[in-house]
């Protein structure tokens, strides 16, 4: 790719595939694989990474919202897609676009119970979730009677999948709880298969699940992160490649004299003759305030230039004092060579929170490299 000439988030598929195929290396043949593409594929383009993933083999989608689901049917996207967080308001889109929704209360399955056969729905597909220990969402195992029995009463749904979520998988030292939650969705997943006559497709490994814990591929495993990147360890990292590139261009370079101030408050004070450079991107692009004052930086010509006073809503001054730089040359705030993951740590955050905050008014630029 050419040089940036304004603030662009660049997209290499070059490297989802090389991500895809390293974490599918970890999988039996048998195993499915879903992957995770809410929040536009992680900050980067949903509809670009599922057509690449379709092209790839993936067996299933999983977005967080309704609306997100539609967006890959708008695109043609055929492929199964598990909603994780459907809403009753929601319905008529989900049976709609074909949709899969996960069911995690009792009131929610009634609800859609209700909905479906009121469609004369025919055993269309639910997933559902149980809680074994995140306590975010989920049924309980003392909910399997009841499930058991409301299913026994109508067609109108059948379970996909039956799934679960692990809390801590990439923390070995809490080794001990992940496998208990394994165990204890064994024992969910028998336990409903047994109630409900049939065995549905079994999941719960998210992609740190899938790195250490074999004993959780189950039917089918469910990736995210991992597809963008990023493995949660320093050694999984080595093997995958960041996906996104968030560039920008050096605007205006000032000279800043000794108790000179830069910014929004002063918010910086120069003690000495310093070199201020200009870049169109702020925190209505998804860099945050917290990385204000020095604690976040960009790289220019390869150097480390970090920020100078408040971050403003669409820009950012940095320090290029020791660096050769001119107006137009490029700066990089992640990517391969800046990892996201280390500049999120500046401010105590993870990977996750700084790729997925980038604004949509940000270019996307779609690629092969």
């Amino acid at each position: 790719m050419p040089k940036a000439t304004e603030t662009l988030l660049e997209i290499n598929l070059n490297a989802l595939d090389n991500n895809y195929q390293y974490i599918t290396s970890k999988l039996k043949k048998e195993t499915k694989v879903l992957a995770v593409v809410k929040a536009y594929g992680y900050g980067s383009d949903s509809v670009a990474v599922a057509r690449e993933l379709v092209d790839l083999g993936i067996d299933y989608f999983a977005v967080a919202y309704t609306g997100e689901g539609e967006t890959l049917r708008n695109a043609s996207i055929e492929t199964p897609i598990l909603v994780l967080h459907p809403l009753p308001v929601n319905f008529d889109a989900i049976v709609d676009r074909c949709l899969e929704p996960s069911i995690y209360s009792r009131k929610m399955l009634e609800e859609f119970i209700t909905y479906t056969e009121k469609k004369q729905q025919n055993n269309y597909p639910i997933h559902l979730k149980f809680n074994t220990g995140l306590n975010r969402l989920g049924f309980d195992e003392s909910d399997i009677s009841f499930i058991a029995e409301t299913l026994s009463k109508t067609k109108s749904v059948k379970v996909k999948s039956a799934f679960s979520h692990l809390a801590a998988s990439e923390d070995l030292k809490l080794k001990e709880f992940t496998l208990g939650q394994i165990k204890a969705f064994r024992k969910i997943s028998e336990e409903l298969s047994a109630k409900i006559g049939y065995k549905p497709l079994l999941h719960c490994a998210n992609t740190s699940g899938i790195i250490n814990y074999p004993e959780a591929h189950f039917d089918m495993v469910r990736t995210g992160i991992g597809l963008y990147g990023f493995g949660n360890d320093p050694e999984v990292n080595k093997h995958l490649k960041p996906i996104s590139t968030l560039k920008t261009v050096i605007s205006q370079i000032h000279t800043i004299q000794k108790d000179e101030s830069v910014g929004y408050n002063r918010g910086f004070i120069a003690e000495k003759t310093t070199l201020s450079a200009t870049l169109p991107i702020g925190h209505a692009d998804g860099i945050p305030r917290s990385y204000g004052k020095g604690k976040g930086w960009v790289t220019i010509n390869g150097k480390k230039a970090h920020i100078l006073g408040n971050v403003c809503m669409d820009m950012i001054m940095v320090d290029v004092t020791e660096i050769n730089c001119e107006e137009g040359d490029e700066a990089i705030v992640f990517g391969p060579a800046a990892m996201a993951d280390e500049l999120a740590a500046a401010i105590n955050s993870i990977s996750y929170e700084l790729i997925t905050a980038i604004s949509q008014r940000v270019k996307r630029v779609v690629c092969r490299k």
